[in-house]
Formats: C-alpha cells, sequence, structure tokens
C-alpha cells in the first residue's frame, strides 16, 4: 500500500490529506479565500503528527497543480516542491477536473443518475470555463477523454453527455444551459462540487500504481490558458 500527502490549493479551498495504507485517509478542508498559504504547512504537520510518522517515511506528495486560480496553484506547487525536496520525495501531479471528477462518480446524485458520460466545466475567469469530458469505468475512477479545455461556457461540448458538474454552472447560468441537451435533468447536475485532496489523493494512488510519478524538479502548474496562447503564439509564426 502506499502512503501519500495529497495537497490544493487551486480554489478558494485549502485541501490536504494523507493516506496510510488502509487506513481511512486524514483531511483538512476549508474555505479560506487568499488564506491558504497560513493553513497549508501547519496542516500537513498536524496530519503527519496524528498519524505519527514523517515526511520522509511517505512515498510521494501529490498536488493538484491546475487549472485554477493563478495564486493558488503556485502555492501549492512551491509548498510541495519543497517539501518533496526536502524529504527526497517524487511528486504527483494531478488536473484539478481529474480530481473533481474522480469525487463525483462516487457522489449519490451521480451514483443515483446512472450516467456514464459526464463534463466537469469550471469557471476560468474571464468570461470563459475550463472543461473536460469524462467516461467512468470499471475502475474506481473515470477515464477522461481528451484534453482539458478553455472556451466560452457556449463551446462546451455536451453531445451525448449525460451529467454536468462544476462551478460553471452557477457563474454562467443560461449561456452554459443553451447547449445542455433537453435530455439532461436538473437532477444530472452538481454545482457545488469543487476541488477536494481526496479527489487528488485518488488519482495519485492510480498514478502511483502505474509508476507516474516524476522528479520533484520537474513538477510545474498547469496553466491551460497559459498554453493556449503559447500555442496560437505558435501558429502565428508557422504562417507569417
Amino acid at each position: 500500500m502506499t502512503r501519500i500527502l495529497a495537497i490544493d490549493t487551486s480554489s478558494a479551498w485549502c485541501s490536504v490529506a494523507l493516506s496510510l495504507d488502509d487506513a481511512p485517509p486524514l483531511v483538512r478542508h476549508q474555505k479560506v479565500s487568499a488564506g491558504a498559504s497560513q493553513l497549508l504547512l501547519p496542516w500537513v504537520e498536524e496530519l503527519l503528527s496524528e498519524a505519527s510518522i514523517e515526511l520522509s517515511s511517505l512515498d510521494a506528495i501529490a498536488i493538484g497543480n491546475g487549472p485554477g486560480a493563478f495564486t493558488g496553484v503556485r502555492l501549492g506547487v512551491a509548498v510541495v516542491q519543497g517539501l518533496a525536496i526536502a524529504a527526497k520525495l517524487p511528486a504527483l501531479a494531478v488536473a484539478s477536473l481529474d480530481a473533481i471528477a474522480s469525487q463525483l462518480v462516487l457522489s449519490p446524485a451521480f451514483v443515483s443518475s446512472g450516467a456514464h458520460s459526464f463534463v466537469v466545466a469550471l469557471d476560468a475567469r474571464m468570461g470563459e470555463v475550463y472543461w473536460a469530458s469524462y467516461r467512468t469505468t470499471q475502475n474506481a475512477l473515470p477515464q477522461r477523454q481528451g484534453d482539458i479545455h478553455l472556451s466560452a461556457p457556449e463551446g462546451i461540448d455536451l453531445a451525448n453527455i449525460e451529467f454536468l458538474a462544476g462551478s460553471a454552472i452557477t457563474e454562467f447560468g443560461e449561456r452554459v444551459f443553451a447547449s445542455i441537451p433537453k435530455t439532461l435533468a436538473s437532477s444530472h447536475l452538481d454545482s457545488e462540487i469543487g476541488v477536494n485532496a481526496l479527489g487528488v489523493l485518488a488519482c495519485a494512488q492510480a498514478m502511483w500504481s502505474q509508476g507516474l510519478q516524476q522528479d520533484v524538479h520537474l513538477l510545474e502548474p498547469l496553466y491551460i490558458r497559459n498554453k493556449v496562447a503559447f500555442t496560437s503564439f505558435e501558429r502565428s509564426q508557422q504562417h507569417g
């Protein structure tokens, strides 16, 4: 079994989880807005103390590396880099939408819906949304179908989707609903779910079993907006 510390500060929540072998994870999860920097390290110390384990005895540290709030993502990545380098541990980078998807499929509303294909869509500010499509699998974790996208709310591909989750539902209302299939009932919507260290942990455990840990020196925030802008620049250079 694995021993993984999972951290996420990519949203308005500060979230930390510690998983030790077969024991239930220890968790701290609180809405803090801009106060995550004051809570993060004390919470890590609390969980390690509660579990009576040293940081260096862990297998890896997982981080929700975005996309999300730039300041929060940078904070989380920087803290994990510091901890992992000091303890000589590898890192596991988990996309925020993947973490949400892993939590969603366990929720009573999703389970009772009988859905197999769904979209997670988050408010990306600047009138845009981050979104990705998923399908459930026989394993515990859903499978993302392609990349994480950045688009206008109307650009979300909801064809053949049976469930929709994420903050974009509340933030953009009718702009998202305009593209929702009429067959999608209100019971197949979850606007409240957000990223949680437990979701990061679930993804990280699967990644660890697949050998997907990485040298912490290679850890980087996942900035979808920057990636899109850079790709556009590359295209202009190719055609210039």
